[in-house]
C-alpha cells in the first residue's frame, strides 16, 4: 500500500496546524504570561496525567494497528478505531496536547489541539471518501458501528 494511504489527512492536517503552531510558540516565547496556566497547580497536574495517560495509550496503538493491518490492506475496525474514526488525529488533539501544555504551564497545548482538531474535521472527510472508495460495504458497515461517529 502506498504510504500517501498510510499517512492519509495527516500531511494536510499538519501543515493546517503548523502556522498555528509556529505563531502560538512565537506569542508563548514573547508574552508567556498570556499563556500561562498558573502553576499549574496540583489537581491539574494529576488530571492532565490521567487524561493525557489515555490519549498516549491510544496514540501508541493507533498507529501501531496502522503500520501493521495498513500495509496488509486490511480495514481498522478494532480497539480505538470502534470507538471514533479518526483516534490517532483525535487522541492527540482533546488527549494529549492539551494536557501537556497545562503541565508545561501553557494554554498553547489547547490552542492547538482545537486548531488540530479543527484540521481533523475539515479534512477527515477526503480521507473517508477514499476508505469508502477501497472498502465498499465493510467500510460503510464499520462507519455504522462507530460509537462516537461525530468525533
Amino acid at each position: 500500500m502506498k504510504l500517501k494511504v498510510l499517512v492519509g489527512s495527516g500531511q494536510k492536517i499538519g501543515l493546517f496546524t503548523l502556522p498555528f503552531l509556529a505563531a502560538g510558540l512565537l506569542l508563548n516565547i514573547l508574552f508567556p504570561a498570556i499563556f500561562y496556566v498558573g502553576g499549574p497547580s496540583m489537581v491539574l497536574k494529576i488530571v492532565s496525567i490521567i487524561i493525557m495517560i489515555p490519549g498516549v495509550i491510544i496514540w501508541l496503538l493507533s498507529v501501531y494497528l496502522i503500520l501493521t493491518k495498513v500495509p496488509h490492506k486490511e480495514l481498522i475496525t478494532s480497539g480505538p478505531y470502534s470507538l471514533v474514526k479518526h483516534p490517532l488525529y483525535t487522541g492527540v488533539a482533546l488527549l494529549v496536547l492539551p494536557w501537556c501544555g497545562f503541565l508545561l504551564n501553557t494554554w498553547l497545548g489547547a490552542f492547538i489541539g482545537i486548531v488540530l482538531y479543527i484540521g481533523v474535521r475539515i479534512f477527515a472527510r477526503n480521507e473517508e471518501e477514499i476508505l469508502s472508495k477501497i472498502f465498499g460495504s465493510a467500510w460503510a458497515d464499520y462507519t455504522s458501528r462507530v460509537k462516537i461517529p461525530w468525533l
